[in-house]
């Protein structure tokens, strides 16, 4: 028979272990007392708990749960708020936490106001209050810019550089300047403006780049300094400086004249560099040459004068010997150097020719055959003897024939 038949006993035939009271309560006799834990008791427990963290009295007008609905449902209420407040509170403080790498810096803003600048590390600030902007100050960071330029001899270019920079001062960059980046670009504007409207277009586009690079640079670095945007100058890179495109050939025409002017010049120097330093040394040589020259004909003549004071201190010695030997002494120095005399004969008309050199060859010659003889003293006498012989000889025959 079902638990709930009219006529049955539905409280011994209880499904949820339905026993009495007593065996509700706690009693003896509950020993098949096996059903689910009561809903009540658990939720009135759980107040309790509530009640007592958050200051709560924990005690009930009515010792049944049930007993009191109102009171109860009120103080579930309760614990259920203050238990959605302290999940909130919670994830509140949750969210006030942040990480700020090693290249990185947080400007604090609270209620708007600045506050501080954090390093690197874990940090917490209260969300809704505090503000964090987190700002990259290592990052090389770059900006192109390209514009015509009016040059200083009123000629127009056309430039294109980039300008490398990092954030220095992050409270500056986030809070001082509105948008560093765009005052970065009219600075760059500004300043590249001015250096080239004081820089002629030749040294602009030969070789004149890096000084307005390193130029740019500092002027770009004032006004970054005056603005306050805490942005540090890296470096200026001029990547391109020509003509504009609608008279680029006739500068290229001009570019090519000016290195042919160039190689001309560098020829032109070469060639003076080679020819001047051998035209001096050719001017030094003949310097030391005719120096050379007077010291020999100076020499030379001191020398002949001590010799002829020396031959006149003989000659007043002897007269006779020394003028003989002089006459021998030239004789020979001239004979000797001349194959061939001719002797004019004393009282007649015709002159007489004498080959020395073929005398000579009759004569037995010591050494190399081919080597040019040359008379000595003792030879020169006897050819001179000779030729008084035959000139004797031959006055004596013109006499006797007359």
């Amino acid at each position: 028979m079902a638990w709930n038949e009219p006529g049955g006993n539905g409280n011994n035939q209880d499904p949820w272990g339905g026993g009495n009271d007593k065996n509700r309560g706690g009693g003896k006799g509950g020993g098949d007392d096996q059903g689910p834990p009561d809903l009540d008791e658990a939720l009135r427990k759980l107040q309790d708990k509530l009640n007592n963290i958050f200051g709560g009295s924990g005690k009930k007008s009515n010792g049944g749960f049930g007993g009191d609905g109102g009171g109860a449902g009120s103080s579930s209420g309760a614990g259920f708020f203050w238990v959605v407040v302290l999940i909130a509170v919670l994830a509140w403080a949750g969210m006030g936490f942040y990480t700020v790498d090693q290249q990185e810096r947080g400007v604090v803003l609270r209620l708007g106001k600045f506050s501080e600048t954090v390093g690197p590390g874990l940090q917490w600030n209260p969300p809704m209050i505090d503000v964090v902007e987190i700002v990259n100050t290592t990052r090389l960071r770059t900006r192109d810019h390209r514009a015509l330029m009016l040059t200083k001899d009123e000629n127009i270019v056309d430039i294109e550089m980039t300008v490398q920079y990092l954030i220095s001062d992050a409270k500056g960059f986030v809070l001082t300047v509105r948008d560093p980046e765009a005052s970065l670009s009219h600075a760059a504007e500004s300043a590249l403006r001015h250096v080239v409207g004081s820089t002629d277009m030749h040294s602009i586009l030969t070789q004149g780049r890096e000084t307005l690079s390193v130029q740019v640079q500092d002027r770009i670095q004032n006004y970054m300094g005056e603005y306050g945007t805490g942005l540090q100058i890296s470096k200026v890179n001029i990547k391109e400086a020509k003509a504009p495109n609608q008279v680029q050939d006739a500068f290229d025409d001009v570019i090519k004249a000016r290195e042919d002017e160039v190689r001309v010049k560098n020829e032109a120097e070469s060639y003076a560099n080679g020819i001047i330093p051998e035209a001096r040394g050719l001017a030094q040589r003949m310097l030391e040459e005719a120096s050379a020259y007077r010291e020999q004909v100076v020499a030379r003549s001191e020398g002949d004068a001590q010799r002829f004071t020396a031959l006149l201190t003989e000659y007043e010695k002897a007269p006779v010997v020394t003028r003989e030997r002089l006459y021998l002494d030239t004789m020979e120095e001239v004979l000797s150097q001349n194959p061939k005399v001719l002797v004019d004969v004393e009282g007649g008309n015709n002159m007489m020719y004498l080959p020395l050199d073929k005398l000579m060859q009759n004569r037995p010659v010591v050494g190399d055959p081919n080597r040019p003889v040359r008379l000595d003293s003792q030879s020169l006498r006897e050819v001179t003897d000779q030729v008084v012989d035959q000139l004797r000889q031959r006055q004596s025959s013109r006499r006797e024939g007359r």
